[in-house]
């Protein structure tokens, strides 16, 4: 289901949402509009190995990003003293969304059945959204491995 959900997202709008940067400055993915085309990571948990290798990758690449007008933004379940401290610790340049509530995970179907060593849990599902300047979902990856990940998007945007 998850993932009908986020093929209906290609071509539409993007659901808005608030980021905060690492000074704590608030934005909402609507006022870049027209300024930035924007990489939306969503990850299922600061500290864990897959993300902080998928954040490590992306804080390295951000100046490519930048430099080609694009902002990166993740999106995680944890809370915002969390996301400082990874933040904090990875030297992430850019900004993190506290998704406690699970409620932007939901509306860009990421959160829904994983399973791990025969376990089934509710969870966010690692995908990567790309939104263009006019705010629309251009393209989606579901499933995303984290090893090479950020690579793989800048090839995206720039094929």
């Amino acid at each position: 289901m998850e993932e009908e959900k986020q093929v209906e997202l290609e071509g539409k709008a993007a659901p808005d949402f608030t980021m905060k940067d690492k000074d704590g400055k608030a934005t909402k993915l609507s006022e870049l509009r027209g300024k930035k085309d924007v990489v939306i990571y969503f990850y299922p948990k600061d500290f864990t190995p897959g993300c902080t290798m998928e954040a490590t990758e992306f804080s390295r690449d951000y100046k490519k990003f930048r430099d080609a007008g694009i902002e990166i933004v993740g999106i995680s379940p944890d809370d915002e003293e969390s996301h400082q401290k990874f933040r904090d610790k990875m030297g992430m340049p850019y900004p993190l969304v506290a998704d406690t509530d699970k409620e932007v995970s939901k509306k860009y179907g990421v959160y829904g059945l994983k399973s791990f060593m025969g376990r089934e849990y509710m969870g966010v599902n690692r995908s990567t959204f790309l939104v263009d300047k006019d705010g629309k979902v251009v393209k989606v990856f579901k499933k995303v491995k984290p090893a090479g990940h950020s690579k793989e998007v800048l090839e995206a945007l720039r094929g």
